[in-house]
């Protein structure tokens, strides 16, 4: 049993209500247009997804579409432990803030865990600049 990890919590401010970001995020069509971390394509598989990313395909687990702004997921690579990544969409004023808690794993050196953070943090400038782009209307 691994004990408790370091973790960073990155978020990023999105001028959209919360609503109109998480019917946008919580699509999974929707994350390879803003994850990349997550990989170039994802398509059903069995009872969940299938992500083809550059450690080869992994089985990926999304939380239920629900009221309370959760995009919680859990990637599970070919050989090793499953991966569980938590996503919150809050209300921000009249914007929104998405929160990413960002998991130390088991082995991962400092720059490891440091480069991990650098790329969460552009899928979520991506994420940013699809929805706001994207316009109130969705378009």
């Amino acid at each position: 049993m691994v004990g408790t990890l370091a973790t960073r919590q990155l978020s990023v401010a999105i001028e959209r209500p919360p609503g109109e970001v998480y019917d946008f995020a919580c699509v999974p069509e929707n994350f390879p247009k803003w994850a990349a971390g997550l990989g170039s394509s994802l398509t059903r598989g069995g009872d969940g997804w299938i992500a083809q990313t550059a450690h080869g395909p992994m089985r990926v687990r999304f939380t239920e579409k629900n009221s309370f702004g959760v995009l919680d997921h859990h990637v599970c690579p070919a050989e090793g432990d499953e991966i569980y990544i938590p996503v919150r969409v809050i209300a921000n004023g009249s914007g929104t803030e998405v929160v990413f808690t960002l998991f130390r794993q088991p082995g991962m050196s400092e720059a490891q865990f440091a480069q991990d953070a650098v790329l969460v943090e552009q899928d979520l400038r991506t994420l940013k600049e699809l929805i706001e782009r994207r316009g109130p209307d969705g378009a």
